[in-house]
């Protein structure tokens, strides 16, 4: 397994894409996925955009992995959202990504005409996923879900969604640290859904119970009501080695990506994290 950073782990510094492909390089970095591409010039066309990112990251060695990026096919419209995400899979193209995740939907929140589930969503979510994965397959392009948010996170609504699609182009971004968002632990989950990754987040969090005060700043409530804060990979509460030893022994030999949400500054952030999953490979 080798180790890669997403761009994402930089958003409290403001950069450009140009500038984070530099900084990643500087940081000993080989591999990155862009999470969008932020903060490009104004009025500029994001498939030339992308054409430049891909050209500085050839020019300093630097391996595009992914492009994630936001979606809803619930609350925007399905066909209006396949359109629009189609466009997204031409942007990873000009990027030179042989992988693009998009979410699924944040759920139908309050409705007047009475509470729907995620049963009620995931015909139209395999509905979506298809129409986007069979387009991207056209251009060499893999597509993938990411356990993300409240709605689409559980370990077994992933495995529905990837099972009702039933496409060898579409898999999972796996996050090993977001199914504390939904309360559910990280290793059974990594064990149930290592059939389905196609690429895998490195993340970490802390932990306090819903018992206690709100934490206050940096930390959000999990869907069951406790809290939770993103930590540099190691200092949190995630099960990271034994999440790599699963994916070790199912085969896994990709790359695992740095996703630093923590409030530390995001270079000390990255580096102590890439440091640590260095060793826990190792280890491994």
């Amino acid at each position: 397994m080798k180790i890669g950073v997403s761009s994402y782990s930089y958003n409290k510094l403001n950069l450009n894409a140009i500038e984070i492909v530099h900084k990643a390089k500087e940081m000993g970095i080989d591999y990155i996925e862009f999470s969008g591409l932020p903060n490009p010039p104004e009025n500029v066309n994001m498939i030339d955009y992308a054409k430049q990112v891909r050209e500085e990251c050839a020019k300093v060695g630097l391996t595009i992995l992914n492009y994630p990026v936001g979606a809803d096919f619930i609350n925007r419209g399905l066909e209006d959202e396949i359109e629009r995400l189609k466009g997204e899979v031409d942007v990873a193209k000009a990027l030179g990504s042989p992988m693009m995740r998009h979410d699924a939907s944040a759920g139908y929140g309050k409705r007047d005409d009475g509470a729907k589930g995620f049963d009620q969503a995931l015909p139209v979510l395999i509905e979506g996923y298809t129409a986007v994965t069979e387009y991207a397959e056209s251009l060499g392009i893999k597509t993938m879900v990411e356990n993300h948010g409240y709605f689409c996170q559980d370990s077994d609504r992933i495995e529905r969604l990837i099972t009702g699609v039933g496409h060898p182009n579409f898999g999972l971004l796996l996050d090993i640290g977001n199914f504390l968002c939904v309360d559910e632990d990280p290793v059974k989950a990594v064990g149930r859904l290592l059939p389905y990754v196609f690429h895998v987040h490195a993340k970490d969090f802390h932990f306090k119970s819903g018992d206690t005060p709100n934490p206050g700043e940096g930390w959000f409530m999990t869907r069951g009501g406790n809290y939770i804060r993103g930590a540099i990979v190691g200092h949190g509460v995630v099960p990271v080695v034994q999440c790599l030893r699963l994916l070790d022994k199912s085969g896994y030999d990709g790359v695992i990506s740095i996703e630093f949400e923590g409030i530390e500054d995001p270079i000390r952030g990255i580096r102590i994290g890439k440091e640590n999953l260095e060793n826990y490979i190792k280890m491994i």
